[in-house]
């Protein structure tokens, strides 16, 4: 049967194609190497798997600098190994769900060219944000804004006769020119491309940068500094425009926009799905998440939550709220393809002792075993528990932590921070290719070296390390993401007070959640106990950080 409601409380496995595995020995993740690793999404229990963007590229950022919108990186793999995967995974009854990228092409997109081939003022141009410069022959950027990945977001073009010409916006890389969502060529280009891809049999898109499409470019320009950053936002107090005033993110045009996607997606049956990354302020989220646009949008919350029991309940009771306002349901993410991994996140600082017994190997950036690990898998099975969608990224179902200390030369991010020739902060790091075996090269990824490289650690991550161990973090996975489908039910939850370090909370069908966050352990209320992150027999307390789920019958004593 079709169930047009199945992303609702869908659990969702992102695969960041590049580095998941590799299949063809050239040191990039490709198609065949997904198709290969099927059993193990499989074996995950996921009902979704969201493919970051394998889209023909130059890779100036990681694949989200689109060279064409209907195809395949060679790289990567062919449309026809494309539609063997979809039909894998889809056997599996995983859907699958890949990555739009409509703020920007590349600028090897083949509109691009033809707009530097063309005149100022031509039909080519319009599809892109052209301007004239200032100054006095044109030789300054049309304003101050500046651009995601540092400078100034205009580059200045050479015309078809040589000489010096107009400017274009690019608010991410100058490889990334926005796209002009005024212009009715690029609307109508962008269906074409949502109907491709549902032809082909996919059954979600994730929306990159969906805040991001329409703009306002009318003078006066309005400085960078009340402009403020384009991806978060000037939010709140700080944010000089009204809602659905700024000139470059969250406009109201957008709805009229997305309507026009709504009509294509319901041309489906069951319809297509689409979840909005749109960094806006909460009571705006709505008007990506609901049924007339998107579906549903990102709450990015938990990427930056601290491990706090406040903290995490009120992110939880927000949220929920926010999505009930909508009738959609919430997201629930730890990590992804742009944030240090939560294992890591989560990890005590420097200055706090790790536990009695716990080992670690700081000077790789790895994280604390004892804690930072058993936060991550406490998290994991609060969010498992919660009413909504859960994301989870590649390799956090192998605890993986972050890798720090990537070389200079190796580094791939244009946004990364570089000093005394490593790494220091970027999003290489949680974008390492995947650990499949306890040695060899790459560690079973490929046959050559991994495009980025992997620590001498990586290899006790691996899945051939982990999978014949039930106190791993793969089997924790494993179970819960397979006790979660026998035990979803209505999208409500009941918060219950097991005190003020204790985020606990029971979903209709008497399915209990307990996180203890305290440093003590806690007593767990009446129940069947059917998993726990701290491996400790059923009827002990339940230990500092980590989660239990409880089977609550109706008539059982409190």
């Amino acid at each position: 049967m079709k169930d047009p409601g199945w992303w609702r409380q869908a659990a969702i496995y992102q695969i960041y194609p590049r580095s998941f595995s590799d299949r063809n020995g050239d040191g990039v993740g490709d198609l065949a190497g997904v198709l290969s690793r099927v059993d193990h999404i499989a074996a995950l229990d996921v009902d979704a798997v969201w493919f970051s963007p394998f889209s023909p590229s130059a890779l100036t950022d990681g694949g989200y600098d689109v060279d064409d919108y209907r195809d395949i990186d060679p790289l990567i793999g062919t449309l026809a190994e494309f539609d063997a995967l979809v039909a894998a995974l889809h056997e599996h009854e995983i859907k699958v769900i890949v990555d739009l990228v409509p703020n920007h092409s590349s600028d090897r997109h083949e509109w691009f060219r033809a707009a530097l081939a063309s005149a100022p003022g031509s039909r080519e141009r319009d599809r892109y944000l052209f301007r004239g410069g200032t100054g006095e022959n044109g030789e300054l950027p049309p304003n101050d804004w500046q651009a995601m990945f540092g400078g100034p977001a205009w580059t200045r073009v050479t015309e078809a006769d040589g000489t010096p010409g107009q400017w274009y916006l690019h608010l991410f890389s100058t490889h990334q020119p926005d796209w002009n969502w005024a212009n009715q060529e690029v609307r109508d280009d962008f269906l074409i491309t949502l109907r491709f891809w549902g032809d082909r049999g996919v059954d979600g898109f994730r929306v990159d940068v969906a805040m991001g499409l329409a703009k306002d470019m009318s003078e006066p320009y309005p400085p960078w500094e009340q402009v403020g950053g384009f991806l978060f936002l000037a939010l709140g107090a700080d944010n000089p425009f009204g809602d659905g005033k700024h000139p470059l993110v969250d406009r109201d045009e957008l709805t009229e926009i997305y309507a026009g996607w709504r009509q294509v997606f319901d041309g489906y049956d069951p319809p297509l799905f689409a979840v909005a990354e749109a960094w806006v302020e909460p009571h705006r989220r709505g008007r990506y998440a609901n049924s007339k646009s998107l579906g549903q949008a990102f709450n990015f919350d938990l990427l930056y939550a601290q491990w706090d029991a406040a903290t995490f309940r009120g992110v939880i009771q927000r949220n929920v709220d926010l999505a009930s306002e909508h009738d959609t349901t919430s997201t629930w993410v730890l990590s992804n393809h742009d944030v240090v991994r939560h294992a890591s996140r989560f990890a005590p600082p420097p200055d706090e002792p790790a536990e009695p017994g716990t080992t670690g190997d700081d000077s790789a950036g790895r994280a604390l075993l004892g804690r930072g690990l058993a936060r991550a898998e406490a998290a994991i099975m609060l969010a498992l528990a919660l009413p909504g969608s859960t994301y989870m990224y590649q390799g956090e179902e192998l605890g993986l932590p972050e890798v720090t200390g990537i070389p200079a030369g190796k580094v791939q991010d244009p946004w990364a921070v570089v000093e005394n020739g490593v790494m220091i902060a970027g999003r290489d790091g949680c974008r390492v290719p995947l650990p499949w075996t306890a040695g060899g090269v790459s560690f079973g990824f490929s046959a050559a070296d991994a495009h980025l490289p992997q620590p001498d650690w990586f290899g006790s991550y691996s899945v051939e390390t982990q999978v014949g161990d039930p106190s791993s973090t793969l089997c924790l996975y494993r179970e819960a993401l397979a006790l979660r489908r026998t035990l979803q039910s209505e999208e409500l939850l009941e918060w219950l007070e097991l005190g003020p370090g204790v985020v606990a909370f029971r979903r209709p069908n008497g399915w209990i959640s307990v996180t203890n966050f305290d440093a003590d352990p806690v007593a767990l209320p009446p129940g069947r106990v059917v998993l726990r992150s701290d491996r400790r027999d059923a009827n002990e307390p339940l230990a500092a950080e980590a989660t239990a789920w409880v089977l609550h019958s109706p008539g059982e004593a409190e």
